[in-house]
């Protein structure tokens, strides 16, 4: 369960732990929420009658910071525009940055198209030792410069904690990529961040497993968590990925946490992104994560699964046409003015 607590005097806090650790229930307090969480325990019996405690929510699931029993709706909030609630929005950028011109270019490319997310890995985990595995520290530097210039937000991911300060620098959203999404530590250490986390579901991660390494960040105090489903693994040679629709559904029963799709990802082929990322907003989605690059033949990673810019408009179009006639009353959010038109704008 977890509990709200008063503004009430610190020697009425001390009781309430003292309590609790005489009874040898484990918690844990936010302090900067005013919230304890009581993991093993749903019996509201054993602290209501605390004068500190001002709102009790039994939650019988493993994860409790996650829940919606706890909290509707979590938003990040930038200066111009929000992710979560009814805003659908998008991030776009290309899997690694290569080179100033091609970051320039797909910077320049997303302003003028109202996108105000660019992605793009500095530091690319792959597969082989011996594939391109980004510019580094260069590549954030890159990607600030354009960032800057075209009033763009930055979404890069984090590899390691060894790279926490230099990615922390230049991110203002840090991603945690399928195969960390288990690094409990790397997890507690972004709890005590104050940028917003995109935590990307593991390859062969249940829901319950990603809603839990999400709770290692909210349990840090970090509130800022996008999920983001990516695709899980599986033996069908045919598709890089199953792009789990259903797990939208299902986040969006369970959590109050903003949620993501990446048909990129998920599909591992442009002539499969368009139509996913229509499905994904069907679902209920609050938003896509799309690799885009100026010339995807010649990218250095994932050119199978990247939209020119031509199919990045087309997409763009289709979505603020698709939008309004959902059931979800969301607003397809471009912050910046886009010289494409649609039925949301």
């Amino acid at each position: 369960m977890i509990a709200k607590l008063k503004n009430n005097s610190a020697d009425s806090v001390k009781a309430l732990f003292k309590f609790l650790d005489d009874a040898s229930l484990y918690f844990h307090y936010l302090e900067n929420e005013q919230v304890v969480i009581i993991p093993k325990s749903n019996d509201i019996s054993l602290i209501k009658d605390f004068e500190v405690v001002e709102t009790i929510y039994p939650i019988d699931t493993p994860f409790q910071l996650a829940s919606n029993i706890w909290k509707k709706t979590t938003t990040i909030d930038f200066s111009d525009f929000t992710i979560g609630a009814n805003n659908f929005n998008i991030i776009a950028g290309p899997c690694s940055v290569e080179n100033e011109e091609q970051i320039f270019k797909t910077a320049e490319f997303l302003s003028k198209i109202g996108v105000g997310l660019i992605r793009g890995g500095a530091f690319k985990p792959r597969t082989s030792p011996y594939s391109f595995r980004g510019l580094g520290v260069d590549g954030l530097k890159i990607l600030k410069q354009a960032a800057k210039q075209y009033n763009l937000k930055i979404v890069t991911e984090i590899l390691d904690l060894s790279m926490l300060d230099d990615v922390y620098q230049y991110a203002d959203v840090l991603q945690v990529g399928s195969r960390n999404m288990q690094n409990f530590y790397m997890l507690n250490e972004l709890g005590k961040i104050e940028k917003p986390v995109l935590l990307k579901r593991g390859m062969t991660a249940r829901v319950y497993e990603w809603l839990l390494a999400a709770e290692y960040i909210l349990s840090g105090g970090n509130e800022q968590v996008i999920l983001c489903e990516r695709g899980i693994r599986s033996f069908d040679p045919q598709s890089r990925n199953v792009f789990d629709l259903g797990a939208i559904s299902l986040i969006k029963e369970l959590s109050h946490l903003p949620i993501i799709a990446d048909p990129s990802h998920g599909t591992g082929a442009s002539s499969r992104v368009l139509p996913m990322s229509l499905a994904a907003a069907a679902t209920g989605a609050d938003g896509l994560i799309i690799e885009i690059h100026p010339e995807p033949s010649k990218a250095l990673s994932d050119k199978e699964q990247a939209l020119n810019f031509t199919e990045f408009e087309d997409l763009i179009v289709k979505l603020g046409n698709l939008i309004p006639n959902l059931p979800y009353n969301k607003t397809f959010t471009l912050p910046n003015k886009s010289i494409l038109n649609f039925q949301s704008q």
